[in-house]
């Protein structure tokens, strides 16, 4: 399974997206997925949509406490519109993003933003264990090689940089990874904390797989993630396992880190299919 190459004189591209205008948003090939390269990797249009529920915001002092996206269909690599719904109260905001090639809705979310506020909480405070993922990963070295899918540039092997924190990716089964991303998402414009923690979170199913991607496709057709504190640091970890069943259903369940500790969760439902003999 090959992912064709950008052509030699073509410069590559600095962002994931670049933005014409007020709602128009051009993927360059970095925005590609493993199941077919005209179609994008599900962490793209997630940080893009985490984007566009910041940017509704036009204020500082609120932050992402839960986003659901759903991949109605394959996000193209092609130019998207998007449309925004914002229902404001005092200490939360609800956003509702539409993605459109043309008249087609292709992802949609609804984005739960909180208001901040500074609090003093016990030092023993009990959390979720683990409560680090280790080793860091200044600790690590190998980058995250999930077995049969394409090379060549794509989201996952040119706009996000792995690192291997734990398990054997080249065997079926849980894991842990670093991903940071190595360009921006928008333009010039850095990633904020939480369009690299959605982008990390689609990774889950990647890197927890139980199934061959050479026999079979396992795409998650939505994400939830859910952050208790935005990410400190540019590696977002992740802790993931998947669960298959024979009916065509999966589910990847993952927990996030930074490098301090726990960020928060995100859950994928997978689409299973068998690869045509």
């Amino acid at each position: 399974m090959t992912a064709p190459h950008s052509p030699p004189d073509e410069p590559s591209p600095q962002a994931v997206f670049t933005r014409r205008g007020s709602d128009t948003w051009h993927p360059t090939v970095l925005s590609r997925g493993p199941w077919d390269p005209r179609a994008q990797h599900g962490g793209a249009p997630c940080g893009l949509l985490v984007h566009l529920a910041e940017e509704a915001m036009g204020e500082p002092g609120w932050q992402l406490g839960r986003i659901t996206v759903e991949l109605v269909r394959p996000v193209p690599v092609a130019p998207l519109r998007s449309e925004v719904e914002k229902q404001a109260s005092r200490a939360t905001t609800r956003v509702s993003i539409a993605l459109f090639d043309g008249a087609t809705l292709v992802a949609r979310a609804h984005a739960l933003m909180l208001r901040q506020q500074a609090m003093t909480l016990p030092a023993d405070l009990p959390g979720w264990a683990p409560a680090r993922l280790l080793p860091l990963p200044g600790d690590c070295s190998e980058r995250l090689r999930i077995p049969d899918l394409p090379e060549g540039v794509s989201f996952y092997a040119s706009a996000v940089e792995t690192r291997n924190a734990q398990g054997d990716p080249s065997k079926p089964g849980g894991g842990a990874a670093w991903f940071r991303m190595s360009v921006p998402f928008v333009d010039d414009k850095p990633a904020s904390p939480a369009m690299r923690a959605a982008a990390a979170a689609d990774f889950g199913n990647g890197l927890s797989w139980v199934l061959p991607a050479r026999r079979y496709v396992f795409a998650n057709a939505d994400l939830s993630l859910h952050l208790h504190r935005l990410p400190m640091g540019e590696w977002i970890g992740l802790q993931s396992q998947t669960q298959a069943d024979a009916g065509g259903a999966g589910l990847t369940q993952s927990l996030l880190f930074d490098e301090q500790g726990s960020i928060g969760v995100a859950v994928q439902t997978l689409v299973l299919r068998e690869r045509p003999a």
